[in-house]
């Protein structure tokens, strides 16, 4: 069983499982990713504020791979929303002819000019898909009204306890792929050492972490898990030689309680996340 793609609503084809670089030091960056390339990784998810563009662009230089092979992800943080150069901008940091998919980073800030200048971007060749992240209240409508190239993917915290239920009904129109993070609960043991999740790692030879990873697999989500362990980027991506069961689907479905991680709200994001400008 080879790794597995989704077609977004752009037409392009994006590889379902790849590796998130959020916290992951510039000058690890680009070890990290041709690690992870040797492995089969082909998807990155990276952002101009997690200030490593740079060094995913030199990895893939680096890598020797074919830039159609890889698919890679930025984001624009609000801070950038009102420049119209800001994705000229992050393709000078990433050295890339395009990026394959741009998201706008936080429903804050003049998101309906960012999202006008992704179109631009679209309609120029320098961004092939677009979509959005963490965008869950009112202003995700205001955005999907205001869109003539609608958000193909929506990046959002997602895992068995929260599994976006809702949200992923609010976007079923436009065909939008949800994207995880938080794909493991943040590490939460009480999530990972469910019992479920312990039976059917038995039964697959598997870790508790994989049967995850692979549910998120079969309910169609994109997962990039983050790691700079060498075993653990090695066993992320060993998830694609089994398949649960629709019955082994169903009783992780039944976790889901609608318990997030992260509980900022809207008005505090305004107010702690609107004074970060990250570096050019």
């Amino acid at each position: 069983m080879e790794q597995t793609y989704l077609t977004l609503n752009s037409g392009y084809k994006m590889p379902q499982f790849g590796i998130g670089v959020y916290l992951v030091k510039p000058e690890e960056t680009k070890q990290n990713l041709l690690d992870a390339f040797t492995l089969g990784y082909r998807h990155v998810d990276t952002a101009h504020a997690y200030q490593n563009e740079r060094e995913v662009g030199q990895a893939v230089k680096a890598s020797e791979l074919e830039r159609s092979e890889l698919f890679i992800t930025s984001k624009l943080w609000p801070s950038d929303y009102a420049d119209p150069k800001a994705i000229d901008k992050m393709l000078v940091r990433l050295d890339m002819d395009y990026i394959d998919l741009v998201l706008l980073h936080q429903e804050i800030g003049d998101y309906k000019a960012g999202w006008k200048h992704l179109e631009a971007a679209v309609q120029a060749g320098k961004v092939r898909s677009i979509g959005l992240s963490n965008f869950e209240s009112e202003r995700l409508e205001e955005i999907l009204e205001l869109a003539t190239v609608q958000p193909a993917a929506l990046q959002v915290e997602c895992h068995p306890y929260f599994q976006q239920i809702q949200l992923k009904e609010r976007i079923a129109g436009i065909g939008a792929i949800i994207e995880s993070w938080y794909p493991l609960g943040h590490g939460d043991a009480s999530l990972i050492n469910e019992p479920v999740f312990t039976e059917l790692a038995q039964k697959y030879d598997k870790t508790n972490a994989q049967i995850i990873l692979r549910w998120h697999i079969q309910s169609g989500h994109a997962v990039f898990p983050k790691t700079t362990n060498p075993d653990h980027l090695k066993e992320n991506i060993a998830i694609f030689d089994f398949a649960l069961t629709d019955e082994e689907m169903a009783r992780i479905n039944a976790l889901n309680k609608d318990f997030r991680y992260f509980n900022m709200t809207l008005e505090e994001r305004e107010k702690n996340l609107m004074a970060y400008v990250p570096a050019d």
